[in-house]
């Protein structure tokens, strides 16, 4: 349970330096309407774990993530390959959806992550387990986005109770 409220607090504090600079920008453009980006889009990025558990200390690695709006609720499908020198993990998750600015959202995720070779590290741990998340994407030119998040994966290390925690941040292209 410690080392889950230490990820916890990690996550919060990474995500709270994140969404800083993002909520200084929407304070100037307060005038302007915030929409958000309805963009649905796929990316490639980097990939940071920056815990340890079990055999696992952090490594690096690289993501490929998409999204598709669902609609005009604040509901969106993500999907999340994140991967380094030794195997993959597969992260399929559902996220709120929520305008900061104008052309950016906040979002917080839920979903599962399955590594593609249980005992192998990667930057979100060593075997399948719940991973929850929070981010940030904005539209930064015509079909162009920037994205970045922090995810933990609860109990995400074999032969330990400790959470992995992973940072990710990559630019996407819109398709939709």
């Amino acid at each position: 349970m410690k080392n889950i409220l230490k990820s916890l607090v990690t996550i919060s504090a990474l995500s709270s330096i994140i969404i800083a600079p993002i909520l200084v920008n929407a304070g100037q453009a307060s005038a302007e309407t915030k929409k958000g980006t309805d963009a649905s889009y796929v990316g490639a990025g980097v990939a940071v774990g920056v815990s340890n558990g079990g055999n696992d200390s952090g490594n690096f690695g690289g993501n490929l993530t998409g999204r598709l709006k669902l609609g005009n609720t604040p509901f969106s499908a993500r999907g999340n390959v994140i991967w380094n020198d030794q195997t993959s993990a597969i992260i399929p998750e559902v996220s709120v959806d929520v305008p900061i600015a104008n052309r950016t959202n906040a979002f917080v995720t839920g979903g599962y992550s399955f590594v593609e070779k249980n005992g192998a590290n990667t930057p979100i741990g060593n075997r399948d387990a719940v991973v929850v998340g929070a981010g940030v994407e904005s539209e930064v030119a015509k079909n162009f986005l920037i994205y970045t998040n922090a995810k933990v994966g609860l109990r995400s290390y074999q032969n330990d109770d400790a959470s992995a925690v992973s940072i990710n941040g990559g630019i996407g292209y819109r398709f939709k």
